[in-house]
Formats: C-alpha cells, structure tokens, sequence
C-alpha cells in the first residue's frame, strides 16, 4: 500500500503497532531491535520517471539497540507510537511543539531538541507507511494565505461543511489555508480563475491584492510564508490535479528560494518518502531569476558566505541537475548577488503588477484578462 493512500484509524494503529511487535519479536529472539531507515541526504534521492519526482534511493541505515543513541531512538518511537494511539482513540491532535514537551515525562526517552521529534515523527511516517496526518500530529506554523475565485467546502470543529468562495466571502488577508486539506477536511467545489499563482513573501502577496492582480488576471494568489508548510503544498498539487490549473511561483532571488520552488516542484529532501502526495511536478519557477538581477537593474545584497556554499551546493543536488537551473546558479555566484521580489518596488508599486509580472506571464502566453 501507498503511502499516499489515506488509511483507515484501525490500519493505523495496526501499522504502529506492527513496528513495536518486530522490535519485541527480535528481543524474544535474544536479538537487539532494530528499525531500517532510507539515508536521508541530497546523496540518496534519484528522479522517480513514473512519479515525476524526486524519491529516496537504495541506501539505508539500520537504527539498532546495540549503541545508546540508536536505543534511546527506538525507546523514543515506542513512546510516541504509545502518544499517537492514545490521541487517536480519544479523538485529538497535537503539535509537534506539544509532543516535544510532552516528552518531558518519558525519561530516557526525552527529546534533547525539537527536530530530533520531528525527525522521529517523519521516521514513523516512512516505517509504517502512513501520514503525519494520520497520527494526529500537526505543525505549529500556520497554512497558506489564499485569494481569488474559488471556492471550497471546509468542515468546521462542529461537524458541519461551509461553503468559502476565496474572494468574496474572504477579507484581503485571504482564505487560511486549515493543516489538514485532505477530502475529509477540505472539499474543492468550483472556480473561474486561469492559474494559480504562488508568492513568496507577504509584503508581495499583499501588494498584488491591493492592486487586483487575481481580478485583472483572473487568477488565484497564495501567499507561501517562506518555505511552505505541508498543507501548502498538498493544496497546490490538489488545485493542479483536480482542477488542472497551472502553478507558477513567484519568489525572491537568493539560493534559499531556488530550494522553496525544488520542494514545491520536485519534493523537500527531509521529506521525499511522500514526494508524489506534496510536490507539483508542473510548476513553474516565474522569478526572481539570476537574471532578472541584471535586467531591471533591481538593489541587491551581496552574497553571504552561507548563500554562496548553498549554491554550490545546488550545482550538485539532482533537483537542480536541469541546464536553466545550472546556469542560473553560476550566473547567481558570477554576479555575487541576490535580490528580493519587493526590490520590484525601486519602479514604482505598480511595476511588479503593470510591467514585471505581465511581462512574464506573456512569455508563457498568459495575458491580462479582467
């Protein structure tokens, strides 16, 4: 079964409870318990050709009892698959901030940080082949902001559907985009919008509201806050599959966006063994691009120390093998620059809606349609 596959509450607890009855198989046996997991590194995803994306490869690691790190591990996964059984059955959710702390309680099986919960819960996630979804657990950031013409059903904490057309039953901050955007949560109804367009940062997200980009070109805008959440990215793969809209993504230009386009795109390197449930094959990268830099002559920033070895780095991550994206990397370190999407604003606040945008969207044969 897929780990795509939504399970049921009973396959759930029944795949939790698998994991713990191999590790207390192999105790019985006299043998330490053990847990095989993919190597999670840029060295060890490969392009799935069937899937589109980018998936863990063949190199594995085997967490065993035989060391004190890999034991407290394995005592920390039997708490939490304890923890997740105990929200399922009484019908609850936690945050991952929430799992951390509750940890306090379990002794050796304390957390020493938080990523190393939600590193765990991710680890879960691929041993029994289920969601984050499924066990409850939940981020602590919030979801995408949403505008335009389209309209869902979300079931509210009551049980009950409401109908939310995204641009007129919404103020300018936009739809909130729920945790959990799954059929059962998140129904998507209708629209009459052209393309989705997915926006970096705030300030930009906001700008082309105020100045009625969706309206002018009949389009759907979401606002991304940075590197996107889960939720983001399962609803623009839902928006493009269900409703084969185009997904075309704004950002700024520096080495740590060219990464927010990969996750959306190809799929988050931490997250790969649920790459075709989050990523959007199709989606294309509008800009910042290296050269847009030169182009509009747009202020910039000298490259850090850190943005320059992340963009090394990406010479060599395969998501950014393709010949555009080389070139815009080493066009990138030649410059010594990046920029952001509101440096657009030196022109002008209309220019990124009147001029830069446009002019964009033409290329790809996208005009202005009221």
């Amino acid at each position: 079964m897929s780990v795509t596959q939504r399970k049921t509450r009973e396959e759930v607890v029944e795949n939790l409870h698998g994991v713990a009855r191999e590790m207390y198989k192999r105790m019985a046996k006299g043998e330490a318990p053990t847990m095989t997991l993919p190597v999670r590194t840029k060295n060890n995803i490969g392009f799935d050709n069937k899937l589109g994306v980018y998936k863990y490869g063949p190199k594995r690691s085997i967490r065993d009892a035989k060391s004190l790190g890999s034991a407290r591990q394995l005592l920390r996964a039997l708490h939490i698959i304890e923890f997740i059984e105990e929200m399922i059955n009484s019908e609850k959710s936690s945050t991952l901030r929430e799992m951390y702390y509750i940890s306090e309680a379990w002794g050796h099986g304390k957390f020493g940080s938080q990523n190393e919960s939600n590193n765990l819960a991710e680890d879960l996630e691929i041993v029994t082949k289920c969601l984050r979804e499924d066990f409850k657990l939940r981020p602590e950031e919030d979801g995408a902001r949403m505008i335009g013409n389209l309209t869902l059903d979300e079931l509210n904490r009551r049980g009950q559907w409401m109908r939310i057309n995204a641009r007129d039953d919404v103020g300018d901050s936009g739809y909130g985009v729920p945790y959990n955007v799954e059929t059962e949560k998140i129904r998507l109804i209708g629209h009459d919008i052209r393309f989705i367009m997915a926006i970096e940062t705030g300030g930009m997200f906001d700008r082309l509201v105020e100045n009625g980009f969706d309206e002018d070109y009949r389009c759907g805008l979401l606002h991304l806050k940075g590197q996107p959440a889960r939720s983001t990215r399962r609803i623009l793969k839902r928006m493009n599959e269900e409703w084969n809209l185009p997904i075309y993504v704004f950002l700024d230009g520096d080495p740590w966006s060219f990464r927010i386009f990969a996750s959306i795109a190809y799929g988050a390197i931490k997250t790969a063994h649920i790459s075709e449930y989050l990523a959007t094959p199709s989606a294309q990268y509008l800009g910042i691009t290296s050269d847009d830099i030169e182009a509009y002559d747009l202020p910039s920033d000298k490259l850090s120390s850190k943005d320059v070895e992340a963009l090394k780095a990406e010479l060599s991550d395969p998501r950014f093998a393709d010949g555009w994206w080389q070139e815009q990397i080493q066009m990138m370190l030649s410059l010594g620059k990046k920029a952001e999407q509101q440096s657009l604003a030196k022109y002008g606040l209309d220019f990124v809606t009147d001029t830069y945008l446009p002019e964009k969207l033409a290329e790809i044969g996208l005009g202005r349609q009221a």
